[in-house]
């Protein structure tokens, strides 16, 4: 047994009062700020289905042209999300994710001069291609801080962003865009895409100062507490290496049926998600409330139970040590969720319950989904597969949106598109089950 794994087993215990110190001060100093620009990413990534309300209208597009802009964001999003993971490997996290925090803001921003299709098209394109790298660079920035065995409880906390810019975007968006409606010339969806865009430039220019690399350049821990760390990190690579499916290097990652299996998952997923984020605001319209702020508050009570429940399931997924049931079953029931949407028949309440059961178990999938291939791919192919899985996954966003778009504007209806989408969140949640458990469970 080398020094390093005698180091870690020592301090295996949870009660370990050092080591479990530095991980609340890897907590404390990481989570809350890259909350707060996942926030912002989530946000300047959805916001369109806010700026629709107004948008459409203003602009004389139809269902389809917002569903095809709202979708073409992840075709740059798809292209750029693998050598943007590779580059950040390369230069480190620091340097990479504030200058694209910077550009897509920038980019986001500048939606509010939009005035044709092309020009929506080549907007959101490009921006999709400067968000590429953020989340699945968070991902792998999380490997180089936390064990497997952490990383169930630390994605709940990082992805209640999505939730969280639900509950505070919803409402704020909503009021943007009434209360700034015609200052300066400007519409409501306008001021909306200025006044999102611009705090993600601001915290990507504080990415350089707050963040570092890696526990080594964290000069706010002691040189026991980098050591302990390091050495748990040893230790869960060592037990990463006798899983039957460990995958070090990204050509090995290409190769992997595994691999390509999950991002199919990931891809179940993310059409449920996207699903919800771009017509959530529609739907809740579609029930009887015009106004851009009852819409917003209404709009954000799904998400407000999304956040609680995805806290709660990343905690019980790490105290159990259990990654295939703490995801399959969230798909579950946001299948049973739409289903309920569906048959609502235009009661409120009834849509509403149903609408939260879907974004609850929908959005809970997200951080369920990442400890299982974390769990056996090592660094070097964890900055490759980790993007690979993300961008398969992400080809969702432009599939959903224009899907449901396409639907409603032949059919006037969402309900095809939301029966659609609760078959694909049940093939996610059945090959999720076909994950052998000794390989994720840890």
């Amino acid at each position: 047994m080398s020094n390093a794994q005698r180091a870690a087993s020592s301090v295996n215990a949870p009660a370990h009062p050092v080591l479990e110190g530095a991980y609340r001060k890897v907590t404390l100093h990481l989570i809350p700020f890259i909350f707060v620009c996942y926030l912002f990413n989530y946000l300047d990534r959805v916001n369109v289905g806010f700026a629709k309300l107004q948008m459409l209208d203003a602009l004389q597009w139809s269902e389809t042209v917002y569903g095809l802009g709202a979708g073409i964001f992840f075709i740059g999003y798809v292209l750029s999300g693998v050598p943007a993971n590779l580059l950040l490997l390369k230069l480190g996290a620091r340097k990479v994710l504030g200058t694209l925090m910077v550009a897509w803001g920038a980019a986001s921003a500048a939606l509010m001069f939009v005035k044709t299709p092309e020009g929506f098209y080549t907007l959101r394109f490009i921006t999709g291609v400067f968000e590429a790298g953020f989340f699945p660079g968070i991902v792998l920035y999380f490997t180089g801080w936390y064990p497997s065995s952490r990383r169930g409880r630390i994605m709940g906390l990082f992805m209640s962003a999505i939730p969280i810019s639900g509950v505070l975007g919803s409402p704020l968006s909503g009021w943007m865009m009434e209360s700034f409606a015609g200052h300066g010339g400007l519409a409501g969806w306008q001021w909306m895409f200025l006044l999102q865009g611009i705090p993600t430039v601001l915290l990507g220019l504080l990415v350089y100062v707050l963040l570092n690399d890696g526990i080594a350049s964290a000069k706010w821990l002691s040189a026991d507490e980098k050591r302990l760390l390091t050495a748990e990190l040893e230790e869960d690579e060592r037990k990463r290496r006798e899983t039957p499916e460990a995958t070090d290097s990204f050509a090995s990652v290409l190769r992997n049926g595994r691999v390509w299996m999950l991002g199919l998952v990931y891809f179940c997923i993310q059409m449920g998600v996207y699903a919800i984020n771009f017509w959530l605001p529609t739907i809740v319209k579609s029930l009887g409330y015009q106004s851009p702020v009852t819409v917003g508050w209404i709009s954000a009570i799904p998400y407000f139970c999304a956040s609680l429940f995805m806290i709660w399931v990343g905690r019980s997924a790490d105290a159990r040590k259990e990654r295939r049931w703490h995801l399959s079953g969230p798909l579950l029931m946001g299948l049973c969720g739409l289903m309920l949407a569906t048959q609502a028949g235009g009661n409120p309440v009834i849509a509403i319950i149903g609408l939260s059961l879907a974004t609850m178990g929908a959005l809970s999938g997200l951080p369920m989904f990442w400890p299982l291939p974390t769990a056996f791919l090592g660094a070097a192919a964890a900055a490759g597969g980790v993007a690979l899985i993300n961008s398969l996954g992400q080809i969702a966003g432009f599939v959903s949106p224009f899907l449901v778009g396409w639907i409603k504007d032949n059919t006037g209806s969402t309900d095809i598109a939301l029966y659609i989408l609760s078959a694909v969140l049940l093939l996610g949640a059945v090959l999720v089950l076909r994950v052998p458990a000794k390989i994720v469970n840890r």
